[in-house]
């Protein structure tokens, strides 16, 4: 199965790829990251083995890739209007392929939107997967920030220092778009950001103009929908400290993250697992990864994925403890 398919969400035309080796196989929803980042354009260089697994639904959000469209109500693009839509694809892969429950996977972005998803529906889910885990924004920008400061004075690195400080965000600066723009180029520098081994944004960039699943214009409107659906969200997301907008989950919870990861906190992240409660959970250190352990070590990935997760038991890699009911 790979399909290409457009339905109504919630009022608004999105699109999805639709791939895996056979509709028999458990359902699995890709929540990208971003805001605005579709990534199965990603899958075409540095493939996944999802679709070995599951039934994978790779979601275009409201806003972005494939589903951005230039009169796009601001007022819609709203965390709320996001777990709504989510909430919405999942009621149609449920229906589609019979399933009573499937899977969520949540990448960056993605995975806030998953746990607020994994929060308000646990019926609906086998169980949620977080991958570079979300939980405090706000300070994991700080700890970056702090971060790459120290790494590029040992390094000499004056020009990066320059930049950096032109965005004092740890004496109150926002954490703008200019900054953000600077904080990429430092960390694709540094191997912490988006993946390891990359040390130059071209790569992304190729990726997507080579996806064979896009036209020219959803090529094009790519970046469109990336710089919209950053505006209208980001400030929320920095707003949002999970460890007290959702302490408990009722499903089982399982988080991939590479250790390298200053893009998305690697040390909140196993934090917020520690004191999360929820029926079984497990925490996975990536030892060769940043920020992508789904396209950095996959074998890795799918290897917990069939052990652990599709036979409903969590290992943790000794940082955290499993918890069991029932």
């Amino acid at each position: 199965m790979n399909e290409k398919t457009f339905i109504e969400i919630n009022g608004m035309r999105q699109g999805m790829f639709i791939q895996g080796e056979s509709a028999e196989k458990p359902v699995l929803l890709f929540l990208h990251g971003g805001p605005g980042s579709p990534e199965a354009p990603f899958t075409q260089s540095l493939p996944t083995g999802l679709g070995e697994l599951f039934t994978v639904c790779w979601w275009e959000q409201r806003g972005s890739g494939m589903t951005y469209r230039k009169d796009t109500p601001p007022d819609t693009m709203t965390i709320e209007q996001m777990v709504d839509d989510a909430l919405a694809v999942i009621g149609y892969l449920r229906e589609r392929f019979g399933k009573e429950k499937l899977y969520v996977m949540g990448h960056s972005w993605g995975s806030l939107l998953g746990v607020l998803v994994a929060q308000r529906a646990p019926e609906l889910l086998h169980a949620y997967i977080g991958i570079g885990q979300l939980a405090r924004q706000d300070e994991s920008e700080r700890l970056a920030y702090a971060y790459m400061l120290d790494r590029f004075r040992e390094a000499g690195d004056k020009r990066m220092l320059r930049r950096l400080e032109k965005h004092p965000i740890d004496q109150g600066a926002a954490i703008d778009f200019e900054y953000l723009s600077v904080r990429s180029s430092g960390m694709t520098k540094l191997g912490i950001g988006m993946v390891h081994r990359w040390r130059s944004m071209v790569k992304p960039v190729l990726a997507v103009l080579r996806f064979k699943g896009y036209t020219m214009r959803e090529k094009m409107n790519y970046p469109r929908g990336n710089a919209f659906s950053l505006n209208c969200l980001w400030d929320e997301v920095l707003g949002i400290d999970l460890f007290e907008r959702v302490p408990r989950l009722e499903v089982p919870v399982y988080v991939f993250h590479g250790v390298f990861d200053y893009q998305v906190s690697y040390a909140i992240a196993k934090e917020y697992l520690q004191v999360l409660e929820a029926p079984v959970k497990g925490f996975y250190s990536f030892e060769k990864s940043a920020h992508s352990p789904c396209f950095e070590e996959p074998e890795k990935m799918c290897r917990i994925l069939r052990e652990d997760v599709l036979a409903k038991a969590a290992v943790s890699d000794g940082c955290v403890r499993q918890k069991q009911r029932g």
